[in-house]
């Protein structure tokens, strides 16, 4: 299950300098919405990867226009967008000045760009089952979406699947 957007405030912890992140509560998230106010998502994946492809259609069925770029080596994308080692996934996005990394459902990034925190982006690390595009049937393994920040520090903003 989904933390709700609302307690982000109390998942985003201080990042460096004991910043503490003040974010808007649910009432603001509802508010940005599914729409033409939503900016484009641009993915970068493997030509070869279905999942990649399933994530986009995910995104685009939530109100994203999606555009998609091709690389059969991701790693330099990766490594130029400062995704953290740890949190690496299968395909990487950028959205306005934040960076995706892997199957972050997009209530997730609709919060992200709603409320607007201090943080590079969001991953949800390696590829677990059940998480936008990397559906198999009922089965969803648990899974988080980190925030991350340009220095590396990183927060859970939301968890999923069976605890």
């Amino acid at each position: 299950m989904a933390l709700a957007p609302s307690t982000w405030s109390s998942h985003l912890k201080a990042f460096g300098g004991g910043i503490v992140l003040a974010l808007l509560g649910l009432g603001a998230y509802m508010q940005f919405g599914a729409g033409p106010d939503l900016p484009t998502v641009t993915v970068y994946n493997s030509p070869t990867c279905n999942c990649c492809s399933k994530w986009a259609d995910h995104m685009r069925a939530q109100g994203f226009p999606v555009e998609v770029k091709s690389e059969f080596n991701l790693r330099p994308v990766k490594r130029k967008l400062g995704v953290p080692g740890p949190l690496a996934s299968c395909h990487t996005a950028v959205v306005n000045d934040y960076v995706l990394e892997g199957h972050v459902p997009a209530e997730d990034v609709k919060a992200l760009l709603q409320n607007t925190p201090a943080v590079r982006g969001l991953s949800v690390p390696g590829m677990p089952v059940g998480s936008p595009g990397m559906e198999r049937g009922t089965r969803v393994e648990p899974y988080e979406v980190v925030a991350f920040t340009a220095a590396g520090d990183t927060s859970v903003v939301a968890k999923y699947g069976p605890e």
